[in-house]
């Protein structure tokens, strides 16, 4: 599984219903359903990704997510997860918004814009990073609304959306001091437990 996945799967309980949009190959889900009893859903828009689903016996459903969880009730799952999905949406606000009404809560990783390696590359060249971890250019990316940790962190404020736990980790998904201690400009990924306004606080692990 990927390294993210890995990280991701210790935060959800088992016997959890899931819903993970952007599911890619369902990778996530048929692990959790093999390890960890977990039922659920995967959204997913690509016909390749779909087959290899249904392939691997993994509940999925084509949706494109501009288009929201109108077709999922309230409070349907206990966990919602979007890996890597947040900046390619045209509304991010909308469809955090729409992840906390269907699940208890739920789970986002995204990159970190204001990682010293794209400020350096802004500073040094002015013109948009081009890299390993944000390889497109700026004409052809399918990310269109780049943000940094603490952009995403207003945003949870603005909306009372609880951070539950965060981690920022390097482009191998790996956790140390310095990224906990200056996670804006050290960590090139964001991990994300977040909840609505109606659950306890827990203390945010960074």
């Amino acid at each position: 599984m990927r390294a993210d996945l890995e990280i991701i799967q210790d935060w959800i309980p088992a016997g959890s219903r899931v819903l993970d949009l952007g599911c890619g190959r369902g990778e996530l889900l048929a692990w959790l359903r093999d390890n960890k009893q977990v039922t659920g859903y995967g959204l997913e828009i690509d016909p390749e990704n779909i087959a290899h689903c249904i392939d691997h016996g993994v509940n999925v459903i084509e949706q494109d997510l501009d288009k929201g969880l109108g077709n999922f009730a309230s409070n349907s799952f206990d966990v919602v997860v979007m890996t890597q999905a947040l900046q390619a949406v045209h509304y991010p606000d909308r469809i955090l918004q729409e992840m906390l009404r269907v699940g208890r809560e739920c789970i986002i990783t995204f990159p970190n814009f204001g990682h010293w390696r794209c400020r350096w590359y802004l500073a040094r060249n002015g013109r948009m990073p081009v890299s390993e971890f944000l390889p497109y250019t700026w004409y052809n990316t399918p990310n269109i609304h780049f943000c940094t940790f603490k952009d995403f962190e207003q945003l949870c404020r603005e909306m009372q959306v609880k951070v539950l736990d965060r981690l920022a980790v390097d482009h191998e998904h790996r956790h140390n001091l310095p990224s906990r201690v200056w996670p804006n400009l050290l960590g090139e990924i964001g991990i994300y437990r977040v909840s609505g306004p109606g659950l306890a606080d827990h203390r945010v692990a960074v």
